[in-house]
């Protein structure tokens, strides 16, 4: 038996191990022992919208009261807003159930700590030891569960609270894709009537049709649709509301890279960049790091996954960290990754600075960067042994020099090797992407 948190909690598909009613409950109990032993005695449960959502719920949130913690349930809500709910005093946990960008076949479980932070690995480690290994649950006390009435406007109102967008004359005309996922609703309340001129795409979940062809990953009708309603922009979340693609108002898609350089340069120029110092992943583009230097901010380059971003921040003192793929931090803000309060701070550099998104991107020069799977199963040998493998990948590595690089990992997620290549040109970039696909099937 594998270990059963990968990068971003417990994943995999619904009703299938380890995402079972009997595990949730474990999972519940675990958790209700873990945040015990730590003085706490609430946990908040909330889910995006897949239709698997509703028995995890139940079934965690029993697991949780059998030791005597009283559960709150926040409902359909951003992942994000469960880490704020979960800076309430008192409240030991909050979990997500969700599976982010995923299909709705898959779910997962993730967990907050008190403060709003994830867990760590020594943290982790211990709840999945009580998962696998508890017998006794303390069964003295049962706790409550109970419905919180107003979360998602208790969460809107911290978002909006630090942004003077109610003072502007002027409204920006948006476009927001909510992947029929956790933004649904909450979008409404956020990029509202008194502040924008908003107009809504792929917000009406039915439990299967989460991050359908929509959302942060699929922004072709977003795109099209920005440059024919002639709106300001378009912002694309994911399922669970955590990550922010962009669109600016010549239809082009603004990645979270992107969205971090104009971000941090916003922010140096009115000295709030604090420590002068940008997170991102190793996954970044290489125009990240050019636009950067090109400002006079520092470049931290983390391992892949929001937790080892949030790491270097800390280490670092940074308060604006992220992803390529939408996932940004603003430590001067939240906790967490946010897709809500990235778009609005994407926002306010746009009303402040009075210019088209297309401008402000050009502050980033994008390499191709094609990105490709490769299925395999779960022994995860060191692909840099196979010769075979390693000879091609160092050939291209060659032939791209400071131009271009080649980045394979294992998916913390799902049975997949993937093979990034990042170059000059695109065409050679994908030939380049196919080759070690190519040579890992062989090989592997």
């Amino acid at each position: 038996m594998g270990r059963l948190f990968g990068t971003d909690g417990i994943r995999g598909v619904a009703n299938t191990y380890p995402i079972t009613c009997e595990l949730a409950l474990k999972t519940g109990q675990a958790i209700g022992i873990f945040i015990k032993e730590n003085g706490y005695n609430f946990a908040v449960i909330g889910k995006d919208t897949r239709i698997s959502g509703d028995m995890l719920e139940s079934a965690l949130a029993a697991g949780l009261s059998s030791t005597g913690v009283d559960v709150m349930l926040a409902g359909i809500i951003p992942t994000p807003g469960v880490a704020y709910l979960c800076s309430k005093k008192g409240v030991g946990a909050g979990i997500v159930i969700s599976a982010s960008h995923n299909p709705y076949q898959d779910n997962g479980i993730k967990i907050f700590k008190n403060g709003g932070v994830k867990l760590s690995d020594e943290q982790e480690n211990q709840i999945e030891d009580y998962i696998l290994n508890a017998e006794n649950v303390p069964q003295e006390n049962i706790g409550k569960i109970a419905v919180i009435p107003d979360s998602l406007k208790e969460y809107t109102d911290f978002l909006l609270a630090g942004f003077p967008f109610g003072k502007l004359d002027k409204k920006l005309k948006l476009i927001v894709d909510c992947s029929n996922g956790a933004a649904s609703k909450i979008g409404h309340l956020v990029f509202n009537d008194g502040l924008f001129d908003a107009g809504f795409i792929y917000n009406s979940p039915d439990g299967k049709n989460i991050n359908d062809n929509c959302g942060s990953q699929h922004t072709e009708k977003l795109q099209e649709l920005v440059v024919k309603e002639k709106a300001d922009l378009g912002l694309a979340f994911d399922g669970d509301a955590d990550r922010l693609i962009a669109v600016d108002e010549k239809g082009s898609r603004i990645t979270g890279d992107q969205i971090l350089a104009i971000c941090a340069k916003f922010a140096k120029e009115k000295g709030t960049l604090k420590n002068n110092v940008v997170v991102s992943t190793i996954m970044s583009n290489i125009g990240l790091t050019e636009s950067l230097d090109s400002l006079g901010i520092s470049h931290i380059k983390s391992d892949v996954g929001d937790r080892k971003v949030l790491e270097d921040m800390k280490k670092s003192g940074a308060v604006m960290g992220g992803e390529d793929s939408g996932h940004m931090i603003f430590l001067d803000c939240h906790t967490t990754g946010d897709g809500m309060l990235s778009a609005l701070k994407l926002l306010e550099v746009i009303m402040t600075e009075n210019q088209p998104l297309s401008n402000l991107a050009s502050v980033m020069t994008v390499y191709p960067q094609v990105l490709m799977n490769v299925e395999v199963d779960e022994s995860h040998p060191d692909f840099m042994k196979i010769s075979s493998i390693a000879d091609t990948i160092e050939a291209i590595e060659k032939k791209l020099g400071k131009r271009g690089r080649v980045l394979v990992r294992y998916s913390g997620t799902q049975p997949l090797l993937r093979v990034m290549v990042e170059g000059p040109k695109k065409e050679s970039t994908k030939q380049y992407c196919l080759d070690v696909c190519k040579s890992i099937k062989n090989n592997l």
